[in-house]
């Protein structure tokens, strides 16, 4: 499958007339939990030629390039992410973060030395807020659930509590985050519920584990609370406008 990876990103440099700089796993595999049947999801960061930024009718600044229902392949321009990072946007965080990588350039290397300037506390417990307590209201509230849907709140939970212990950016991998953030009395149970999930489907359905809920449902509130009382200064564009002329000059 990597070789294949490689080949596609290979495909889309060459029809978008592009540069990758990083291509990257961003979806449960980075996470340590995939399932039997999980896609992958490739994500990339990609720079035109210095004269397309330069037309007056705009460019697209994403590439999408889903082949079928195992390889899911996008991407963004370097001056969207550029741009979401100036926004503290914890995606591109994430991406930076993932320990899947299937291309790496010095750009790359340049990119993630610029991520902890522009980390923000309370964007990024937000984002792992909402992302929890989303899945937890869609897939979490009957007595038959989706068990891999726990991790899809476990983990933005975990992350957050990171955030708030460590002041930084929490890691992808999901032991990493449970070897630091979980509460002990409920490893065992967490262990249970991994076995489940690496035998059962994607859309594998089990009963709620209640002692899970009565977390989630303590958790949650407090993260959003703590989030609503941080201050922030607004970021500066400075040194990203001249990574973007470094890129693009490139």
């Amino acid at each position: 499958m990597r070789k294949r990876i490689l080949e596609e990103l290979q495909k889309i440099e060459q029809i978008h007339n592009v540069k990758i700089i990083m291509a990257i796993e961003s979806g449960s595999r980075a996470w340590g939990l995939a399932s039997p049947d999980s896609d992958y999801d490739v994500r990339f960061v990609y720079v035109r030629k210095k004269e397309d930024y330069l037309k007056l009718e705009g460019i697209r600044d994403v590439i999408e390039w889903k082949l079928d229902e195992v390889l899911d392949i996008n991407g963004w321009d370097i001056k969207k992410a550029l741009q979401l990072l100036h926004k503290s946007n914890p995606t591109i965080f994430e991406w930076c973060a993932s320990p899947i990588v299937y291309l790496a350039t010095p750009e790359f290397d340049v990119l993630k030395k610029a991520l902890p300037g522009y980390f923000s506390e309370k964007k990024a417990l937000y984002h792992y807020w909402h992302m929890a307590q989303t899945n937890y209201r869609e897939y979490l509230k009957g007595e038959e659930v989706r068990i891999k849907k726990y991790f899809y709140v476990l983990r933005p939970l975990l992350a957050a509590q990171w955030i708030l212990d460590k002041k930084v950016a929490p890691p992808m991998i999901f032991d990493e985050l449970v070897d630091e953030e979980l509460d002990e009395n409920l490893r065992p149970e967490l262990n249970r519920l991994l076995e489940m999930k690496k035998t059962l489907p994607e859309m594998g359905m089990a009963p709620k584990v209640q002692v899970f809920n009565d977390y989630i449902e303590k958790v949650m509130p407090e993260i959003k609370e703590t989030a609503e009382l941080i201050e922030e200064t607004e970021k500066d564009w400075k040194f990203l406008n001249e990574l973007f002329l470094q890129f693009i000059n490139n």
